[in-house]
């Protein structure tokens, strides 16, 4: 069996990320998988063309704003850019086709303050839940990015004051849950069901992450019915290059 290495990072805007370490750490990562959100840019504005790499980036239509991306070692079968929903224009996904497997790449709408974008939101959740179940009837599925929730209590610093906030609103939460209940395994809990104080998001403000008040929205998920097949799910929380931590997956294959 092979060991595949998957990266996900919500670089917040690559080309700032670029100035603080992004190509070194894709480099020392070795991912098979590197997958971005956020990227924030329009198609010729970053050059980046790593040797060994093959190269996918969906670009949102508005300038600066979203976007996803995926390099990674081995050519698909096929690429996908969208999962039939108003804002497929944002550039919010990248579905690659392999033989045994898919791998998924996903920036999902924040419900913005007072939950103003939440309806637009649960939309594009249920839209991508049934895409991703539609691809799972065919072979496993790895999806990766940011969520924009945190699923549990245990999965961000102050739940409490929170419970009312876009991305820890009974409503996301349950949307989440509907996904997993689709058939897939959040590989972070599945191998550290209660482990307390990892977070993948610091907000800017307030010193956040050097008080560690953060959100764990950064996920790889994947079928169930290759849970058995996780080696390692893991944050990378010391890598500072953005507000979000990458997160990396191992699996045998």
């Amino acid at each position: 069996m092979d060991t595949l290495k998957f990266t996900s990072w919500n670089v917040n805007g690559i080309r700032a990320c670029d100035k603080k370490g992004f190509k070194e750490y894709f480099f020392k990562s070795d991912s098979d998988f590197f997958c971005l959100q956020e990227i924030k840019l329009s198609e010729g504005q970053y050059e980046f063309n790593p040797e060994g790499y093959y190269s996918y980036f969906n670009y949102a239509q508005k300038k600066g704003y979203s976007g996803t991306a995926i390099f990674t070692k081995h050519k698909p079968l096929s690429v996908n850019y969208g999962i039939n929903n108003e804002l497929d224009i944002e550039g919010r996904t990248v579905i690659l086709e392999y033989e045994n497997f898919y791998v998924v790449t996903v920036y999902t709408p924040n419900s913005q303050d007072e939950l103003k974008r939440l309806e637009t939101r649960l939309k594009w959740d249920e839209d991508f839940r049934n895409y991703v179940s539609t691809l799972d009837e065919k072979k496993p599925v790895l999806m990766c990015g940011d969520f924009n929730v945190a699923h549990k209590e245990i999965d961000l610093k102050n739940p409490k004051s929170n419970i009312h906030n876009a991305g820890f609103s009974i409503e996301e939460r349950n949307s989440f849950s509907k996904l997993l209940a689709e058939g897939f395994t959040d590989t972070f809990r599945f191998l550290q069901p209660e482990i307390e104080f990892r977070y993948s998001w610091w907000s800017y403000r307030f010193k956040a992450r050097e008080k560690n008040t953060g959100w764990r929205i950064d996920y790889w998920l994947v079928s169930n019915r290759i849970n058995s097949n996780i080696l390692k799910s893991e944050i990378d929380d010391m890598i500072l290059g953005s507000d979000h931590a990458p997160v990396y997956l191992e699996m045998k294959f």
